[in-house]
């Protein structure tokens, strides 16, 4: 696979409170940068696991890659890293955001601020993340944009000038979100020659192919075969494969900055 330059990445999370319409934008998303076609679409792709459909909260952080061809006419990498809207796990939220260099805060447009949002919000704030504020649920009668983007403003202190108004459930406001991400959001910095420097977010045992660790490359290159360093162990572990979710998995021969 060729190198991906690091200027056409854009790594993003999606912030909101329980039931505000975070899985559900991820879903719109994947449907419009074509990465799962509606019929693969089970409602709520990125949340795999049983209890979470079951409880209709996202827990495990999942992480995608998708190609956007933005009006530019440049082909941009978007990863999305998801993250759990519930308040009991608010540690995987702060390890996905430091994963990311901006943040859309979706907000219901019929219930405005709500008290997960602002502990959100304020860990993408400590992690200087670019945040783009989107009013969804837009289509609903009782929805006051009007009035939530003046909540934002007031009780968060974010510009909401530039926010998106957005129905992700009529997918709406689709390609302005992705827009905003491609123009607002920072590129990831870091030197691929450098030595490997990454961030772990996420980890599972998979009895298949062993321990599967989700990263974020911030300096260098891996690449399969190399040994790696845990730092919080000090043990020190074989690269058996890289690769990538797209959403299903794709084996690469290597990851670099951003990636």
């Amino acid at each position: 696979m060729v190198m991906t330059d690091p200027k056409k990445i854009r790594n993003f999370s999606i912030i909101a409170h329980i039931d505000h319409g975070k899985s559900t934008l991820a879903d719109r998303i994947l449907e419009f940068t074509g990465a799962v076609s509606a019929r693969e679409m089970k409602q709520q792709f990125l949340d795999q696991m049983d209890l979470e459909r079951e409880r209709g909260i996202t827990i495990k952080a999942q992480t995608v890659r998708l190609k956007y061809r933005a009006e530019d006419k440049e082909t941009y990498v978007l990863n999305l890293i998801d993250t759990p809207g519930h308040v009991d796990f608010s540690y995987e939220v702060s390890r996905s955001l430091a994963a990311c260099e901006g943040a859309l805060l979706v907000v219901d447009a019929t219930q405005g601020v709500e008290a997960q949002t602002l502990a959100n919000v304020y860990l993408a704030m400590e992690n200087d993340l670019e945040i783009i504020p989107v009013l969804n649920k837009i289509d609903l009668q009782s929805a006051d944009p009007e009035r939530v983007a003046q909540e934002i403003k007031d009780i968060i202190g974010l510009d909401t000038s530039g926010a998106i108004l957005a129905s992700a459930k009529e997918g709406v406001g689709t390609k302005e979100i992705l827009e905003a991400v491609v123009h607002r959001i920072p590129a990831p910095a870091g030197d691929p020659g450098q030595p490997l420097r990454a961030l772990v977010f996420d980890s599972w045992f998979d009895s298949y192919q062993g321990t599967v660790v989700l990263i974020r490359v911030v300096e260098g290159t891996l690449r399969p075969g190399m040994q790696i360093r845990m730092m919080f162990t000090n043990q020190t572990y074989e690269v058996d494969r890289t690769g990538i979710f797209s959403p299903y998995p794709i084996d690469t021969d290597q990851l670099t900055v951003g990636e």
